[in-house]
């Protein structure tokens, strides 16, 4: 049902500015037996390295590696201006993956690596912006990067410059477009598909609502029969999204303070007797293959690729589970998101961060046969994580005029969030 060209044209794409991605998928079906992968969001400089195990005992850097010798060092190759700056790697969270990647980096570019923390919300007094470069004091003195490793993912737009002259891999525009936002990356998924249509080609993710008010929420729930996902879409690692199947869970979201005035609202998928009605019928988690004690477990599946000059490669693929088995029936006291949230990462407070690792699922012999996927489901996660980061990717592209200007008009069409639009340094 796909035109061979296009997908091979689409597996050939060269990225430009969306060059590091991880799409979270869930395995879902409809009620006749329709399985797809569907898309809950794709993000810019994802966690993930430290759970994919080693394809070659004898290669211990792993996917660590070729993320920096495929990606990362060729960026470095393009750049012109600064060649006697440093590399940095900066980072907000993960400090064990982090580190990792400064370790691979230094030894792919045989030099030393700063490695330098960047928080949301502190002083930050070993780092400035100078005329769009980055410095870093090291040592008593202010250092220029010519390049740098961003691992920063809380509101990375609130701290570095969208005009960035350091290189960034991913440049902050990757995580506006929809790497860090999914009101965006909800339009660009939508655009993207109407390119993709004639093709047999589609990115699959959940009805979307997007552009909705704090007071227009409840209605939206209610069209969707009840049960939706309501997003806050600047929020990552798991925080900033509700899954609401009961008026109580929906009452308790709206008593919450919100900083933002914009949100999304999507479909739900969840069990056989309790989803969302969206536009294109019911969707329900296939979930695990069952328990001893016929438990059956949402998962979700994270698959990291990034560009490269013969296309988007994969790089890794993990699993996460959420805590409690996928329950039948509602009942008034059914937590949805223990049933439904599968993301490890716990905010123990501003900056602080720890995860669940227990509900990690490892693709290796011990776990992966208990995920129920198969060769096809893979593939098919890995195309939808190509074209979902195409999409992001050709956002991006508009987001520049021809003389490489941001847009912000266009953006604050795409996005007029007043205090998301505050928080942006240009």
């Amino acid at each position: 049902m796909v035109k061979r060209a296009k997908l091979e044209e689409v597996l050939d794409y060269e990225c430009k500015y969306f060059l590091w991605s991880g799409a979270d998928l869930i395995n879902a079906t409809s009620a006749t037996g329709k399985r797809q992968m569907v898309i809950l969001e794709n993000n810019s400089c994802p966690s993930g390295q430290k759970s994919m195990p080693l394809l070659d005992d004898n290669k211990e850097d792993g996917s660590y590696r070729l993320l920096i010798e495929r990606t990362f060092k060729p960026l470095l190759k393009k750049k012109k201006g600064m060649g006697k700056g440093r590399l940095g790697l900066i980072y907000d969270k993960n400090f064990m993956e982090a580190s990792g990647y400064a370790a691979v980096i230094a030894d792919v570019m045989e030099e030393e690596v700063l490695l330098i923390p960047y928080y949301k919300g502190e002083a930050n007094t070993h780092i400035k912006i100078e005329d769009d470069w980055v410095y870093v004091k090291h040592e008593g003195e202010w250092v220029p990067l010519r390049a740098a490793f961003r691992y920063v993912t809380q509101k990375p737009w609130n701290r570095l410059p969208l005009q960035c002259k350091t290189k960034l891999l991913n440049p902050i525009v990757a995580c506006l477009a929809g790497g860090r936002n999914k009101m965006v990356a909800a339009k660009a998924y939508d655009i993207y598909n109407t390119e993709l249509r004639e093709c047999g080609l589609k990115i699959n993710i959940p009805e979307t609502i997007w552009d909705v008010s704090r007071e227009e929420i409840p209605l939206w729930v209610q069209k969707l029969g009840g049960q939706a996902v309501i997003k806050i879409p600047y929020s990552n690692a798991g925080q900033g999204v509700y899954t609401i199947i009961s008026e109580k869970e929906l009452d308790s979201f709206m008593e919450l303070d919100m900083e933002y005035q914009r949100f999304i609202v999507q479909s739900l998928i969840g069990n056989y007797n309790w989803s969302s009605t969206s536009s294109t019928g019911k969707f329900y988690h296939v979930g695990t293959i069952p328990t001893s004690k016929g438990e059956t477990y949402v998962t979700d599946l994270r698959l990291m690729v990034s560009s490269t000059k013969d296309g988007i490669k994969p790089l890794c693929v993990y699993s996460r589970r959420a805590a409690e088995p996928l329950a039948d029936n509602i009942t008034n006291g059914s937590d949805s998101w223990s049933m439904l949230g599968t993301n490890l990462s716990i905010k123990h407070a501003e900056n602080e961060w720890g995860s669940d690792t227990n509900r990690l699922m490892l693709t290796d012999r011990r776990d992966f046969n208990k995920l129920g996927l198969g060769l096809d489901d893979l593939i098919e996660a890995y195309i939808q994580t190509v074209l979902s980061t195409i999409a992001i990717d050709k956002m991006c592209k508009n987001l520049y005029n021809s003389k490489g200007k941001f847009r912000m008009r266009l953006f604050k069409s795409l996005n007029n969030d007043r205090t998301l639009l505050d928080e942006i340094m240009i």
